[in-house]
């Protein structure tokens, strides 16, 4: 899903000519972006502390910061699911490392390059296509509708934009979203981004 993390997994040694000790991960499942929040193009930062233990698993997992209760809680879960390669322990090698990971959830890390060149040619035509079988209750999450907000959402807009009028701008377009579908079908040749508000079609 749209999610970053950088995970250092640099566990200090009592012999410090040891050097370093880095975990290997086996299986280490994305946080699930919270639905609520993707829509609403919330973003933000959490930073989990926890437990590696020599048999791989994962314990004490402990919510050090977040921007948002929702996005603590899907890092919890996912990283209490989190597996590492098993170790066997020695002088070098403890059997248990305390790890910090800190965790970026985004919406914009899985668009397409040149975002914003992608949606001034999209075309209502290929927007009917994609909500063909799509009922009306899942429109909003539909590609051209999650672009938009991901572009809102980027990083040059992020540090351009004051956080309050990014949100504003996308609860509009998210309201919107029903009759932009319809004006679609009505007119297939018609651009999509001709039936954006008129704020979020000037930035593009």
């Amino acid at each position: 899903m749209r999610w970053f993390a950088f995970v250092l997994l640099l566990g200090l040694s009592a012999d410090i000519r040891a050097g370093e000790f880095f975990l290997i991960p086996e299986n280490n499942p994305k946080p699930i972006y919270p639905p609520a929040l993707l829509r609403a193009g919330i973003t933000g930062n959490v930073r989990v502390e926890f437990i590696a233990n020599a048999d791989g698993s994962v314990s004490k997992v402990r919510i050090l910061e977040s921007d948002h209760p929702d996005l603590a809680e899907a890092s919890r879960v996912a990283i209490e699911q989190w597996r590492f390669k098993h170790w066997t322990v020695d002088s070098d090698k403890p059997a248990k490392h305390k790890i910090i990971a800190p965790l970026i959830f985004r919406l914009d890390l899985d668009s397409p390059i040149h975002t914003n060149q992608w949606l001034k040619k999209l075309k209502c035509r290929d927007v009917n296509e994609q909500l063909l079988n799509v009922p009306e209750s899942a429109w909003v999450d539909a590609a051209p509708f999650h672009y938009t907000r991901a572009y809102l959402s980027n990083v040059f807009h992020v540090t351009q934009l004051p956080k309050e009028q990014r949100l504003e701008w996308i609860a509009k377009l998210n309201k919107r979203v029903p009759n932009i579908v319809r004006s679609c079908r009505s007119g297939p040749v018609l651009k999509y981004m001709s039936l954006l508000p008129e704020e979020i079609r000037q930035l593009l």
